[in-house]
């Protein structure tokens, strides 16, 4: 099967490498573009890194972006969707379409506050049972792309 559409994965503030090496074989295997933005909690060379994303990494346009700002002046015609457990808004209530961005925030502190509430109508979440605090970011990547693509018909 080829999958037509295009989602863009922008991880903000990455840490850990072994989640970014997941999310980058996800993203080879759901044609999707992934955009590493600020601040790396890793070095591009990093073994865990390579390990974790195996043979896909040739298979992926990834992009390394200094300021979130950046793609929005590159993309203004398109959707960013801001994932946080901050936000009544859930991931299942909106219609995503081919182009999407979906922004995910550092495992340790998620997305700045500010941008979540300068974003609040595209601030997303994922329900889960109340006292826990986050969902790993790779599994929680994998389960938002997996409804986009669902919605969007592949």
């Amino acid at each position: 099967m080829d999958i037509k559409t295009k989602l863009n994965i922008v991880l903000y503030e990455p840490e850990i490498p072994q989640n970014t090496g997941n999310i980058v074989r996800l993203a080879a295997c759901t044609n999707s573009d992934v955009y590493l933005v600020g601040k790396l909690g890793f070095s591009i060379d990093s073994r865990h890194l390579k390990r974790a994303g195996l043979d896909y990494w040739d298979s992926v346009n990834i992009k390394r972006i200094e300021h979130l700002e950046d793609l929005w002046q590159e993309f203004p015609d398109r959707t960013f969707y801001y994932l946080t457990t901050k936000t009544k808004n859930l991931y299942t209530d909106v219609k995503f379409k081919d182009g999407d961005f979906l922004v995910f925030g550092p495992e340790t502190r998620g997305l700045p506050e500010s941008l979540l509430e300068e974003k609040s109508q595209y601030s997303l979440t994922i329900p889960m049972q109340t006292g826990q605090r986050s969902l790993n970011l790779s599994n929680s990547v994998a389960i938002v792309v997996y409804e986009a693509l669902r919605q969007i018909g592949v």
